[in-house]
């Protein structure tokens, strides 16, 4: 059943946001609204100001400037909270309460939790429920964490880097869990450094750099606006030649037709960490958001594969 939301289909409101820590501009009149039953990817190096934005939605921080609602009340009142679920990059467990008890202790602060047994299981941990969590491995920790924040069945979900420290096995785990969480109706926010994370999970991706949102679309019109189609292939000799081209068909043919000898052609789109290294590249720049090389334009330093972007705790 999908969850109640606010009357004007919004269940985030954040409008012309502004949120400085001293002399630090964190966000620079942000706005971003969120409907019922998104699955929002927030994208940006470390310091843009993702984690500050998630603050002031969860309540735990105040804007300067502009409004924040949640489901249509401010989400400093506990009465907007109780709708909530947050995973922070970091989350402190009581080291020698059992898993079990955690569980059961945080789900006594909500009307209708989901059963200590069943939620457990849903994240793959049913197994560790005698456990102390002072006992467990970091991806454990990460995963009742992130567990933690569905106990009281929310209608919004907040996710820090919700799969940092798991293995590639925890990793696909948790993704299963987030994706049942959004299959049953609740909007999810999460930030990751794992380009490929937000790829894998985000139907929108929100790009921030410098505290302001540079690019605000789904996956695919992201991929669209800033990448080209890249076609690399041998020439003669040998050499590899890459070239970044709107129109990839025509680029192909007026190849063949010019008589270039050429093998092991490859044609693929634009990666998500591509869009991501020109959006920000750009802003820092000084050149506009979402600039793309002219057709036929040759590159020679492709991204390496991986998607990951080293980050450390944002503001």
């Amino acid at each position: 059943m999908k969850p109640d939301h606010h009357d004007d289909g919004t269940v985030v409101s954040v409008t012309d946001v502004t949120r400085t820590f001293g002399d630090i501009l964190a966000l620079d009149h942000v706005s971003l609204d969120v409907g019922p039953g998104e699955l929002v990817g927030l994208l940006g190096p470390n310091g843009a100001g993702k984690s500050t934005l998630l603050s002031l939605v969860s309540g735990l921080r105040r804007p300067d400037t502009g409004s924040v609602r949640l489901l249509g009340q401010d989400p400093t009142q506990p009465a907007a909270r109780i709708t909530l679920g947050m995973t922070p990059q970091e989350t402190g467990l009581p080291a020698t309460l059992r898993v079990g008890e955690v569980v059961d202790f945080v789900g006594g602060h909500y009307p209708d939790p989901v059963p200590t047994p069943e939620l457990l299981a849903q994240f793959g941990i049913e197994d560790l429920a005698r456990r102390q969590t002072g006992s467990l491995s970091g991806g454990q920790k990460r995963r009742l964490a992130v567990a933690l924040a569905m106990t009281g069945r929310p209608r919004v979900v907040l996710l820090d880097e919700p799969t940092t420290g798991l293995d590639v096995a925890g990793r696909t785990a948790l993704w299963d869990a987030i994706r049942a969480c959004h299959r049953s109706g609740v909007t999810v926010l999460l930030t990751s450094h794992y380009l490929e994370e937000i790829q894998a999970l985000a139907e929108r991706v929100v790009v921030i750099d410098q505290g302001r949102v540079l690019a605000d679309d789904s996956l695919e019109a992201i991929l669209e606006r800033v990448g080209g189609t890249r076609v690399s292939y041998a020439g003669p000799d040998g050499t590899q030649r890459e070239h970044v081209v709107a129109d990839s068909d025509e680029f192909v043919r007026d190849l063949v037709r010019s008589g270039t000898e050429f093998k092991g052609l490859e044609i693929r789109r634009a990666s998500l960490e591509e869009a991501f290294t020109q959006l920000t590249e750009g802003t820092r720049s000084g050149a506009r958001p979402g600039a793309t090389p002219g057709p036929g334009a040759q590159t020679d330093d492709a991204p390496q594969d991986g998607g990951h972007l080293t980050e450390g705790a944002n503001r």
